[in-house]
């Protein structure tokens, strides 16, 4: 296995850890940062006689270095092939206003500052570049190695956007959309939206935001205007220098106009995705109660490992310090359990080639299962197991990647995972 990734990284560690408990090899790695600066290509890791038989990108989080080169690659002077935008969501951007880009000097100047969100669809750019540039060139190096997460799906996978037409498009339940993107450009027109479609709640989404990281959970009385906004996103205005955002641990209750305002605005600027806001199914008593959704895992097809996550609020991130519990602690019936995974899986077939990806599915009041996400590098579980396996082992064993190139044929003619 090729693994891109972070050395070191948290990802990286439990992977390299459940190949060695299943007696493989330490996966080869190739790390963002050394993609990024040219001192690594696959090319020449080809060269130097790596064959890989299976190829794993992973989440390119978590590392300022990666962050600012990921800018710089998505700034509009940047030194990038002709086709470099291919894998970008093709659907019609807002006319609005948009943010004032970054150049790549001015990107790979700058210095972490902790929670910062320096320019969310600018980074998208980048790493929609740099995925289309792995896509071709691992093509020319290995055209029989296959990924475990394509490129193409990945980027599909990280803009709402895209990802919520492709979902519809399969059949899949989400929660309806506000308007198209491009009719949203301004706080005035998600306010007339909302008027129109009679949805006096809804989530807004950055399209490519992680983690709650640029989610608002937006409520307007349709009588009084009166406004709530709930977000992980807060901000700091200044005199003479423009406002910097972040992205922080800990969720605000904006009420003030302004300040709702702003944060919708800016949301916009960078590319969003509104959807109507279904209440959520409640579980539990006294301090373990609230409502909750739950992380799917799917490996080839195939639901697998699985946690619900129980929030007071409407934002369930781990994360955020909301509760974590199995599907059956909750006491979730076998009814509501399968057609929560029927959904996920379901889910996984709108991104052809995705072998292994997160879905984030809700119930609702009702006990209808809708799909709010899919994450291509959802598989971080802790302390899940399934069939005595943790994510990643299971991954592995799925996959049935061994030194001879055997594939696995017990899965491919029984549609299961080899045990």
């Amino acid at each position: 296995m090729l693994l891109i990734g972070h050395p070191d990284n948290r990802r990286t560690r439990a992977l390299q850890a459940a190949r060695a408990r299943l007696g493989l090899p330490p996966a080869t790695l190739a790390s963002y940062e050394a993609l990024l600066g040219g001192e690594l290509t696959l090319t020449e890791l080809a060269a130097r006689g790596v064959q890989p038989q299976l190829l794993r990108l992973d989440s390119p989080g978590e590392h300022f270095g990666v962050e600012r080169r990921l800018l710089a690659l998505g700034a509009p002077d940047a030194d990038v092939e002709p086709d470099a935008d291919r894998l970008l969501w093709t659907g019609a951007e807002p006319s609005g206003q948009r943010p004032r880009a970054l150049s790549a000097s001015a990107a790979l100047a700058l210095e972490e500052r902790t929670g910062e969100l320096v320019h969310p669809s600018q980074w998208f750019r980048g790493y929609a570049r740099l995925l289309a540039r792995l896509e071709r060139e691992a093509a020319e190096v290995w055209p029989t190695a296959p990924w475990v997460h394509p490129p193409a799906a990945v980027a599909a996978m990280f803009d709402k956007r895209g990802s919520h037409v492709l979902l519809q498009e399969r059949g899949v339940a989400v929660p309806d959309r506000l308007a198209p993107p491009h009719a949203l450009d301004s706080y005035e027109a998600v306010v007339e939206a909302m008027q129109r479609e009679r949805m006096p709640r809804i989530f807004l989404k950055l399209a490519c935001g992680s983690g709650a990281s640029g989610v608002l959970a937006y409520q307007r009385h349709p009588g009084t205007g009166a406004e709530v906004a709930l977000t992980t996103l807060s901000v700091d205005n200044y005199i003479t220098r423009p406002p910097v955002y972040y992205n922080t641990r800990k969720l605000h209750r904006y009420t003030e106009p302004r300040l709702v305002r702003q944060l919708i605005d800016w949301l916009l600027r960078h590319g969003a995705h509104a959807e109507r806001w279904i209440a959520k199914a409640a579980v539990g008593t006294g301090s373990t109660s609230g409502v909750y959704d739950i992380r799917q895992l799917v490996v080839d097809g195939r639901a697998c490992h699985s946690v619900a996550r129980i929030s007071r609020t409407p934002i369930t991130n781990l994360h955020l310090r909301n509760e974590r519990s199995s599907l059956e602690a909750l006491g979730l019936s076998e009814q509501t359990r399968r057609s929560v995974a029927e959904a996920a899986e379901q889910a996984l077939t709108a991104f052809p080639g995705a072998r292994s990806a997160g879905v984030d599915v809700m119930v609702s009041r009702s006990g209808k299962p809708y799909v709010l996400e899919v994450n291509p590098y959802g598989d971080l579980l802790y302390h899940v197991l399934h069939e005595g396996a943790d994510p990643y082992e299971w991954q592995l064993r799925c996959f049935a990647v061994g030194e001879d190139g055997d594939r696995g044929t017990e899965r491919e003619e029984s549609g299961a995972c080899p045990t």
